[in-house]
């Protein structure tokens, strides 16, 4: 009898407080997931895509200058 009352114990106290809040906490965060980007987070996204586009031209017009200033730059790297 005393082997019963020590395993159920924990056993209604999972089932009554752990198991609840562990679904509750496990559904909102499947939720979150699926409803994918904030609106914040898509502006960032945004900025950070038109960032790296000027950023690429930038570079590209760097390397058109150093071909033409010193040629063989690329073979000393």
């Amino acid at each position: 009898m005393i082997d019963s009352d020590v395993i159920m114990a924990p056993i209604i106290v999972f089932m009554v407080i752990v198991a609840p809040l562990w679904l509750i906490l496990h559904y909102r965060s499947k939720k979150q997931v699926s409803q994918g980007l904030s609106e914040h987070e898509h502006r960032q996204l945004i900025e950070l895509a038109s960032k790296a586009e000027k950023m690429a031209e930038r570079v590209e017009t760097l390397e058109a200058l150093l071909d033409q200033e010193s040629p063989g730059w690329r073979r000393k790297v």
